[in-house]
């Protein structure tokens, strides 16, 4: 077949392959054409999910009648006239290719008005536009309309590869849940078949704020959240995330927005999971709802079809900016009840509580709870006292009633099979996973005398040997500097032999071995030329295996001043609402959940 030149529609049909792949693309491209011309209120009508009709109006600048039939001419575009200004674009649309190649897969009409104009003009075209039609007059509100009929009538190929009308219009709800939370300044009105789907009002104040919100996160989101404002330099990050107690299977509630534009990118997804790893399930998905401000020349946007990704001039320095903003915000919480409440799910709501000297209201007030400062650390009490603890039998005190608002774990009052602790706060009742939280505590405090120096070592008696695989004995060698600073000392003394001199005192003999299998199974272990946020992830997973093993087992026996005092630090400690590996390490059953299960009031 000879060289020639494509005609035009087969040139706009290809490029709609890339911009057009489905009915939400063409509400993309129409809605974000609707922000870049100012509007204010955009709706969105639907019918057999964007398939059969997809018509988009706005209460924008409108477009002049001389420039009407260039809005569906290719590579014509008000936003850009230069190279520069591609460098630095701040617009949504940019290319000049939407319209024109929307129209080559589909019947479109394109209606405006500008506020000077008496009327509006409309131009329309079927596969491709006939500039020899003049545009014809029609009442129109000052704004602009675009009504797309049968996607895809002229490729039944590509038709073929769609989904069913509620698969497509469930995409289209997502973007515009996406762009709900990016442009709250505008409103927004999603009808399907004429029922109404969303209809979410300009955000004006903290009220409307949450609402919206609430509308695209739902409640539980709204709870947990986590408020973010830092700035560095010429980078600023604000939006919310959601405590690691509210993680989820799945990567479905991640909103991050970049110069007020919502994208995917590998850089700011890693970075985040590392601020968060210390204290979320490694299966799981962080939730948030973020927006980076930078300089628009910092970034390119014009690296995807559908411009659903960017590429970061400084790649290193905003993976940096965003792990240190969000693992500071996320070390600065301590325990909150609110977050913690456990429901008891089909159980009918109370009556009249005044009925119920139990069902009165509790103090919700945890923020100001004092932490106390003249309780012993659990290290101070534990350490000496769990030798006797685990041969006396369980104690006897009574704790006293407690002061309302005291502590925010309360006091403790038994120890449940060995493994959970119970306590007594202003809300209700406290359940705790002694062997996570001590875990947790552990963890911060070597974390803590890591960054101060080496970690402590104690020598031991005997020196434990270790058979391992050669090739295991090599790395646990190349690695010796690093443990040494862990508190973990060894010699290679065979080809496939180590001997372990001293350890961090916490750990048992027993322990320094399962310890030393970890890590020559560790497959995150960092390379010799490794950067050094790889290397912190190593010596952070080493340290939390410490603490896993160092930590109190299940059955055996606290006394109450060692529970109490295991509470107290946990309410010192970052992040002790989770273990190492993301579990809770506590719960709040709260007395109005007692009463309800116990029907008082009733």
């Amino acid at each position: 077949m000879p060289i020639r030149l494509l005609p035009d529609v087969l040139i706009n049909q290809i490029a709609a392959g890339e911009v057009v792949e489905r009915p939400a693309a063409v509400v993309k491209e129409l809605v974000e054409n609707s922000l870049d011309a100012g509007a204010r209120r955009i709706e969105v009508d639907l019918e057999q999910g964007g398939l059969a009709l997809i018509r988009v109006r706005d209460d924008g600048r409108g477009i002049e009648l001389d420039e009407l039939p260039l809005a569906l001419a290719r590579h014509a575009t008000s936003k850009i006239a230069s190279l520069a200004d591609l460098e630095s674009v701040d617009s949504l649309g940019f290319r000049g290719e939407a319209l024109p190649s929307i129209l080559s897969v589909s019947r479109l009409t394109l209606g405006s008005r500008t506020a000077t104009s008496e009327h509006g003009w409309s131009v329309s075209g079927a596969g491709a536009f006939d500039s020899s039609v003049a545009p014809q007059a029609l009442a129109h509100p000052p704004g602009t309309s675009v009504e797309v009929c049968d996607l895809f009538f002229n490729t039944p190929a590509r038709r073929k590869f769609l989904k069913s009308p509620s698969t497509e219009l469930r995409h289209a709800e997502q973007w515009l849940r996406r762009l709900a939370l990016g442009r709250t300044d505008v409103g927004l009105v999603l009808r399907h078949e004429r029922r109404r789907l969303m209809d979410l009002a300009p955000v004006t104040d903290d009220a409307t704020r949450d609402a919206r919100l609430k509308a695209v996160c739902g409640d539980e989101f709204l709870e947990h959240r986590v408020l973010v404002d830092e700035s560095r330099h010429d980078l600023r990050l604000t939006g919310w995330f959601a405590r690691p107690s509210f993680s989820r299977a799945s990567a479905d509630l991640q909103y991050f927005y970049v110069n007020g534009r919502c994208v995917r990118d590998r850089l700011v997804a890693f970075a985040l999971r590392r601020a968060l790893a210390d204290a979320m399930h490694s299966t799981r998905h962080p939730a948030f709802v973020l927006y980076l401000e930078l300089d628009a020349r910092a970034v390119d946007v014009n690296v995807h079809p559908q411009k659903t990704e960017v590429r970061f001039r400084d790649s290193a320095r905003v993976h940096d900016f965003l792990f240190g903003a969000v693992q500071q915000r996320l070390r600065d919480l301590r325990p909150e009840a609110d977050q913690h409440r456990v429901h008891f799910a089909g159980l009918p709501a109370s009556g009249d509580q005044g009925a119920s000297p139990m069902a009165r209201p509790w103090s919700t007030n945890t923020a100001s709870l004092p932490l106390s400062a003249r309780e012993p650390s659990f290290a101070q009490t534990a350490w000496g006292l769990m030798r006797d603890a685990a041969s006396a039998g369980p104690s006897a005190t009574t704790a006293e009633p407690i002061p309302a608002q005291e502590f925010a774990l309360g006091r403790a009052l038994a120890q449940l099979h060995g493994v959970f602790i119970l306590a007594e706060n202003a809300r209700g009742l406290v359940l705790v996973d002694a062997h996570a939280a001590h875990e947790r505590v552990l963890y911060e405090r070597m974390k803590r005398e890591l960054a101060e120096g080496p970690v402590p070592s104690q020598a031991m008696l005997v020196p434990e040997p270790i058979h391992v695989a050669e090739d295991e004995a090599d790395a646990l060698e190349a690695r010796r500097e690093e443990l040494s600073g862990l508190g973990i000392s060894l010699d290679r003394v065979g080809p496939a032999t180590v001997v372990v001199r001293a350890a961090p005192p916490l750990l048992g003999r027993e322990d320094v071995a399962a310890l030393i299998a970890g890590l020559v199974r560790d497959e995150g272990r960092p390379a010799p030329h490794a950067h050094l946020g790889e290397v912190l992830d190593a010596q952070s997973r080493v340290l939390a295996d410490v603490a896993c093993r160092a930590a109190i087992k299940a059955n055996r026996r606290l006394s109450l001043p060692e529970m109490d005092a295991l509470l107290r630090d946990m309410e010192r400690t970052e992040l002790a609402d989770q273990c190492n590996h993301g579990r809770p390490t506590w719960v709040q059953l709260e007395m109005s959940e007692l009463d309800r299960l116990f029907l008082r009031g009733r």
